[in-house]
């Protein structure tokens, strides 16, 4: 059965005419796209393959257009040096597919906070002519949900002048803030390809070490925010022991499913969203969205919201989690940078620690 006759079976006719209508193509769907225009992809898990591909296909037709995103998997050939005339890379944050580009200046990198970036979108300070994004397939009233990343996107669709949505049963249907009506939606292609997947590195004998010592430091009752790293997934694994932990954070990875399935993370002594667990997208595997899709146990909203300190501090016990690449002797601690290489930018962690 074909995911059109799957959705038929719940839906209203309204806006499955309209679903029908927008279907087309990922080379269709691109083919709008203009010279000198600005392009936002959804990022993590959640990148669309299929559109960022056939948008490169189109790179001898474009000059000087502008793509937009947080840390990216997958593919972004779109920085190398064969696509300079028909691309440009602006990185919030810097992953491995762009950090080349960055720091050979084929792509730019812009230090801000994480919890700043949707207002660049929201003020037309950075305006957006496309989002490419990639959505679980509608629900029986038309709203698809963006799954793994709800991030800095929702907010970027919202203020975009046109929104391309690869609409994917793999994708998870998350809760919370996390829907777009098919009526916000300009384009639809439908796909059926796994997620990328962000495999969980193997701590050290020192990474495990570090772990225990962090571990020790978290009371009962506190509230986690976990950081990316060896560091942070260790330290997960060092709770079992621990009591009704909650977690507000901006993402989380495959390591919270153990203490969730022991009962020890539970969010029962948080001051706000009590009894919930809120994040703002995964990077994981597919174990991990699984085990999120239609969970009432998660609510996924907005980082402006999620990341914004005056919220943060709202909860009770908050224990922030990162890791750093670099201190110096007088102290300082440097996560975004090794010397004068940018490696991956301020993230979330700014916002936590404040």
């Amino acid at each position: 059965m074909d995911m059109v006759s799957l959705i038929e079976k719940e839906c209203s006719m309204q806006w499955l005419s309209e679903y029908l209508e927008k279907r087309t193509t990922a080379a269709e769907a691109v083919q709008e796209i203009r010279s000198g225009q600005s392009v936002y992809i959804h990022p993590g898990c959640a990148t669309p393959q299929d559109l960022v591909a056939a948008l490169l296909a189109r790179s001898r037709d474009l000059e000087d257009v502008e793509i937009i995103h947080m840390k990216t998997l997958g593919m972004a050939d779109y920085t190398q040096p064969e696509y300079e005339r028909s691309f440009r890379t602006i990185a919030l944050f810097v992953g491995e597919n762009v950090r080349q580009a960055v720091c050979e200046g084929r792509a730019e990198y812009m230090p801000i906070f994480l919890h700043e970036i949707e207002g660049l979108f929201e003020s037309g300070e950075r305006p957006l002519d496309f989002v490419l994004l990639q959505t679980s397939p509608p629900d029986k009233y038309g709203y698809m949900s963006l799954g793994v990343g709800v991030d800095c996107t929702l907010t970027a669709a919202r203020h975009a002048a046109r929104v391309i949505a690869e609409v994917n049963p793999n994708m998870p249907r998350t809760l919370g803030q996390s829907f777009l009506h098919i009526s916000e939606v300009h384009r639809v292609v439908e796909v059926s390809h796994p997620l990328p997947e962000l495999q969980a590195e193997p701590s050290t004998d020192l990474q495990r070490r570090i772990a225990r010592n962090v571990a020790s430091l978290i009371p009962d009752g506190a509230t986690l925010q976990l950081g990316i790293g060896a560091v942070p997934d260790a330290v997960l694994a060092c709770l079992g022991n621990h009591r009704d932990l909650g977690m507000h954070t901006e993402l989380f990875s495959d390591g919270v499913i153990p203490l969730i399935e022991k009962g020890v993370m539970n969010g029962a002594q948080k001051t706000i969203h009590q009894a919930k667990l809120v994040a703002g997208f995964v990077l994981g595997t597919r174990k991990l969205f699984d085990f999120i899709d239609d969970n009432p146990l998660f609510e996924f909203h907005p980082i402006k919201y999620v990341n914004d300190p005056f919220v943060i501090s709202q909860n009770r016990r908050m224990v922030a989690i990162n890791s750093a690449l670099q201190v110096d002797l007088t102290g300082q601690v440097c996560s975004d940078s090794m010397g004068t290489k940018i490696y991956s930018g301020f993230g979330g962690q700014v916002d936590f620690i404040r």
